[in-house]
């Protein structure tokens, strides 16, 4: 019973410490994180009103003395992202998942939007935007050029630069795209850009030497942004700068970071390094066996900026020789067969890890196989979830089956390690070795319960996640009323699910499938017995409530997610607590025993009988209402009567009391030992009282009580 109660603490204070931890997060990080959102968007619109901005310090990123990476010094600002595309000449780029254009002023790839994807489930609302040019409100694009090493003085082209394009035709895949520019002092540079049908482009960079002298040149490649992007803040979702920099691994780096303490940087061998977002990323790919600097960057101003970019090892061209450089961009959707593809294309390390995973990568990817396979099968991605959620339990099933056996063997032996805990209370270690002999004499591992929960964690765990990044959710239809799995459930129960013309404020925005989720956990809770301290049980009673709340905001698809593995865990249990013979308590917290106590009484009865007392009743009826009238025109001689009558019950029933001489005196208001005289005064007083007053109703028992203590006095009655 201790061990119960001590369980039962335990679970409690688990439970209050993970809600708060939520809260925790809601309040302190949230909170001000969404207060910082609507501060940056109060600075984008205030930039948009002033005329240039200010350019940041470059970051330092050299290979040699005097080799560094330009800054991504933006433009002056345009009213809108259009005018600044249309402030300089440009390259049509035409390809099935992009459209957008390549600018001949500085040669860079700033405008990108994706072809297959809109911002809202609304068929013509506008198509997502990747990159935006520097001068857009937005600015967000990919840069490559040249870093002239030392003793080179002849100019190199820059974001100024006006590259001339071969040919006037747009960028297809099948068409590339070359671009060129002379520098007029012996070097002529040629950029050729390629793009297949998805989301990745070619870049080679090539220089013509034509100075009569060896030179050294530094490719470099880099991806900016300017302001901090919104981002979901969600912690098991990393949205920011981003790489696998070669032995140095993963970096995972986030806008916050990078303000506060400048940048850092690598040299390393292979890899990759850009940003992500939720659904969409930039990244740059280099040459796999080519040596370079890695920075991520990033600084304060009128508005912030971020940058990541690769300074390769210098290229020694000879006179009338050639020097290049070949990489790759890749920018657009985080679409999980794209991303294999190309690194298995590429041979870049680890570049599926552009998607985030999580540390339970070995679980997370194979379960998101599963989920997109059955989506293909089912046609509905949110069927998919159901499906999935089905085979995971189904799979666990085994275990906790075992679980819940060998707590079951726990609880049998709670008589036994009562007695051991009770006879060696004062001896920890000797108790503990009488415990562990009566495991090993009952053949119970204590760890076996454990066990099997502890492994199913980390797989639901990386189901969750798998569910929160996978862009297939992404303006997923279900069934009804959700028509985007990713968006939170669109309905609230405070203006009736829609009938009410109002909006609701979004945090009672609590939709039907939320309110599904608490009621199955409700019920679900409702399988164990009810807490023996009222507190705690007020506490349990109400954490579907609180769950209901916090998840409202959450995307429709986790929440149906949620609410689906609260029915199956609850058919589970209970398949489990009836092979094995345990009490299920779940009939009797939800009333059904009296229900069904009710309704067995219910049908207990004679309706013959009924049926008949029924009849009789009605028969009497008219006999009832003669009586009535009579009793009625007789009111008042009964009311006369009635005075005396009880007057005459009163005293009857007072002289029936048995009184003492000591009562009789109490009730005369005197003391026990009062004199004859002042009992003849008391007794005269009475008198006078009552011939002055007319007694009412209430007063007859009193006179009544009066004449009883008169007589017991006089020696009427014995005392």
């Amino acid at each position: 019973m201790q061990q119960d109660q001590d369980n039962q603490k335990n679970l409690l204070l688990a439970i209050v410490l993970s809600v708060g931890v939520l809260l925790a997060w809601q309040v302190f990080y949230a909170g001000p994180k969404l207060k910082d959102d609507q501060e940056r968007r109060q600075r984008v619109q205030h930039e948009l009103s002033q005329s240039k901005e200010q350019a940041p310090t470059a970051p330092s990123t050299a290979t040699q003395p005097g080799a560094a990476v330009p800054s991504a010094a933006p433009l002056a600002t345009a009213a809108t992202r259009n005018a600044a595309i249309e402030a300089s000449p440009r390259v049509r780029i035409e390809t099935p998942s992009l459209t957008g254009s390549i600018s001949l002023a500085g040669g860079r790839i700033d405008d990108l939007v994706l072809a297959k994807y809109r911002e809202t489930v609304d068929p013509k609302s506008p198509n997502v935007v990747l990159f935006s040019p520097s001068g857009a409100p937005h600015p967000y694009y990919a840069e490559y050029g040249w870093v002239a090493g030392s003793g080179v003085t002849q100019p190199m082209p820059g974001r100024d630069t006006l590259w001339r394009a071969e040919k006037d035709a747009p960028l297809t895949p099948g068409s590339p795209v070359t671009l060129v520019w002379d520098n007029g002092q012996g070097l002529i540079f040629r950029r050729t850009i390629a793009v297949d049908t998805e989301y990745l482009f070619t870049v080679k960079d090539e220089v013509e030497n034509r100075t009569g002298a060896e030179i050294t040149l530094h490719p470099f490649q880099l991806i900016s942004r300017h302001g901090t992007p919104p981002t979901a803040g969600y912690y098991i979702l990393h949205e920011g700068p981003i790489g696998v920099l070669g032995d140095a691994g993963l970096q995972q780096l986030h806008y916050a970071d990078l303000l506060k303490d400048g940048g850092k940087s690598f040299k390393q061998t292979g890899g990759w390094i850009g940003m992500t977002d939720k659904y969409w990323a930039a990244a740059l790919v280099p040459a796999q066996t080519t040596p370079y600097d890695a920075t991520f960057s990033g600084k304060k101003g009128a508005r912030e900026y971020f940058q990541t970019d690769l300074l390769m090892a210098g290229v020694s061209i000879l006179p009338a020789g050639q020097g290049s450089n070949v990489s790759n961009l890749f920018a657009g959707a985080k679409q999980v067969s794209v991303i294999d593809a190309y690194q298995e294309k590429l041979n870049a390390k680890n570049f599926n890890l552009l998607i985030d995973w999580g540390w339970f990568w070995f679980i997370t990817q194979p379960l998101f196989k599963l989920l997109h396979w059955l989506s293909h099968v089912l046609g509905n991605y949110g069927l998919a979830i159901l499906a999935t959620t089905v085979l995971v339990k189904a799979a666990f099933f085994p275990l906790a089956n075992k679980s819940y056996e060998s707590m079951a063997k726990m609880k049998k032996l709670q008589p036994e390690m009562e007695k051991i805990r009770e006879r060696f209370k004062e001896d920890r270690a000797k108790q503990q070795q009488e415990l562990m002999a009566l495991y090993k004499n009952q053949k119970i591992n204590p760890m076996a319960g454990c066990l099997p929960i502890v492994l199913q964690i980390p797989v639901f765990f990386a189901l969750y996640k798998v569910l929160f990044i996978t862009i297939d959710m992404r303006q997923a239809p279900f069934f009804g009323w959700i028509k985007d799995l990713s968006a939170p459930d669109p309905t609230s129960v405070f203006n009736l699910f829609g009938l009410l013309p109002y909006h609701v404020p979004e945090m009672l925005q609590v939709g039907a499938w939320p309110l599904v989720m608490g009621m199955t956990m409700w019920v679900q809770m409702q399988l164990n017995p009810q807490q023996p301290d009222p507190i705690q049980q007020k506490i349990f009673n109400w954490m579907p409530v609180v769950f209901t709340f916090m998840l409202a905001s959450f995307p429709s698809g986790l929440v149906i997610y949620w609410a689906w593995n609260n029915v199956l865990s609850l058919l589970q249990q209970y398949t489990i607590m009836r092979r094995n013979n345990a009490e299920v308590h779940l009939w009797k917290n939800l009333g059904v025993d009296k229900w069904k106590a009710r309704l067995q009484a219910a049908k207990s009865i004679d309706t013959t009988k009924l049926r008949g007392h029924l009849a009789s009743a009605s028969n009497r009826l008219p006999q009832s209402l003669t009586k009535a009238l009579q009793r009625g025109e007789n009111k008042s001689a009964e009311a006369a009567r009635g005075g005396q009558t009880g007057m005459a019950r009163a005293v009857n029933e007072a002289r029936r009391e048995t009184m003492t001489r000591e009562q009789a005196l109490r009730t005369l208001g005197l003391e026990p030992d009062a004199t004859e005289k002042e009992i003849d005064d008391a007794l005269a007083e009475e008198e006078l009282r009552r011939r002055e007053s007319a007694l009412n109703g209430s007063d007859h028992a009193i006179a009544a009580r009066i004449d009883a203590a008169r007589d017991i006095l006089r020696g009427k009655e014995s005392s």
